[in-house]
């Protein structure tokens, strides 16, 4: 493989580590920010929740935006456009002294976190070769949640300012590495054709992308599941549980993403070994779905349990890059990208539907929460498997292609 495609691996990846450090920075620091700030108690809670669906919004429409500019302008362009909107916006942030500056700046680098993963995903799916296509999205996904990671350690360690000003600086940093990288060869090629690229209305006019789009989107709604019901609520459901000893947010989310780290790497490995998309995803649904019910029947355990079956959880929900990448794949090279960039963050802005299901199923009178979480992550399950057994298999699709 050429140098300069391993420079282009490198950028995407970083790209993706800067995506996650943003998002899991403010889980950490949020409480810090706006104690500062004057808040406290259940209005300070209420204030972080706010933030993060602003933040959540500035994705969703990030994603539409940077995804089309991705198949309109190129993807390099794209995303670097957006790791500088978000690096300056973090930056800022770490000057604000009121929640009105915070609340916009948090949607501003929503909208830009939006642009890097998709068009990440896309430019390592066209430039790398067809045979280790999915090894190169491992490395992308691992090098991500590492962002998780680093992000934990750095919201702990410095004051919350110096936390945003070094999440800006990365960004920054970053943009250094844009010397050498050249723009996918695909691309080129559908900037020379007369075809429209980038038209989002040819994934809801046409009844068959209509159909692959929707089904590519509903794949990966369980780790969404996972992520916003079993691993924000884990001390809540714990105590439920009778298990004994302490369970905490924070470390929840930790045990949690070491094992998505793990699990991203394994399931690009397992489909390249069986070469499919489709049976990986599959063999990943399944498991996450069964250690899931564990997870939610460990009655009277103890925390070393509880945080081991965490691990073994994320692991089981680790198949989130390579259900971007055959998302990606799915589609022409006119409007791929517009495709991998909404995909992730219309995902992640199922959370919100699946967050409300859950509250209106647990305020039944005849559900505890431990049976409202289970029969919501049915229904997530049920419609992600269906999905994924429903959808072509990509794994040896040529890509170099346009839509009509």
């Amino acid at each position: 493989m050429k140098k300069s495609t391993w420079l282009l691996l490198l950028v995407a990846s970083l790209g993706y580590f800067v995506d996650t450090f943003d998002l899991v920075l403010f889980v950490v620091i949020g409480k810090s920010s706006l104690a500062e700030m004057g808040y406290s108690g259940a209005s300070l809670d209420h204030m972080r929740l706010l933030l993060f669906d602003i933040q959540m919004v500035g994705l969703l429409i990030g994603g539409v935006v940077f995804g089309i500019l991705g198949d309109k302008k190129g993807r390099l362009s794209v995303l670097f456009a957006s790791i500088i909107l978000y690096s300056v916006c973090n930056i800022i942030n770490g000057f604000i002294s009121d929640i009105y500056s915070y609340s916009a700046l948090r949607f501003l680098a929503g909208v830009g976190l939006a642009g890097e993963l998709g068009v990440g995903v896309t430019i390592v799916a066209e430039t790398m070769p067809q045979k280790i296509r999915g090894y190169g999205t491992s490395i992308l996904a691992a090098t991500g949640v590492l962002g998780a990671v680093v992000a934990g350690l750095i919201g702990d360690t410095f004051y919350w300012r110096y936390a945003f000003f070094i999440g800006g600086a990365l960004g920054i940093l970053l943009l250094l590495l844009r010397i050498g990288t050249y723009e996918s060869e695909m691309f080129l090629h559908a900037s020379a054709s007369k075809k429209e690229r980038g038209n989002i209305l040819k994934l809801i006019r046409n009844p068959k992308s209509r159909k692959i789009y929707i089904l590519s989107l509903l794949v990966g709604i369980p780790v969404f599941f996972v992520v916003t019901i079993l691993m924000q609520m884990a001390p809540s459901l714990a105590e439920e549980l009778g298990i004994k000893g302490a369970i905490t947010t924070g470390k929840a989310v930790a045990f949690i993403y070491l094992g998505l780290a793990f699990g991203d790497v394994l399931c690009g490995v397992v489909s390249q070994k069986l070469q499919s998309r489709k049976k990986a995803i599959g063999i990943f649904q399944i498991s996450s779905l069964i250690i899931s019910l564990v997870y939610l029947n460990l009655h009277g355990q103890s925390a070393y349990v509880f945080y081991v079956v965490c691990v073994l959880m994320g692991i089981s929900t680790g198949y989130w890059i390579v259900m971007i990448t055959m998302g990606a794949e799915q589609f022409g090279t006119n409007i791929r990208s517009t495709v991998a960039t909404t995909i992730p963050n219309f995902v992640r802005g199922a959370a919100i539907p699946i967050s409300m299901l859950y509250a209106f199923i647990g305020s039944m009178n005849e559900f505890n929460i431990i049976q409202a979480a289970i029969i919501t992550g049915l229904l997530c399950f049920s419609l992600a498997i269906y999905a994924n057994y429903a959808l072509p298999e990509t794994f040896h699709k040529d890509l170099d292609y346009l839509e009509d």
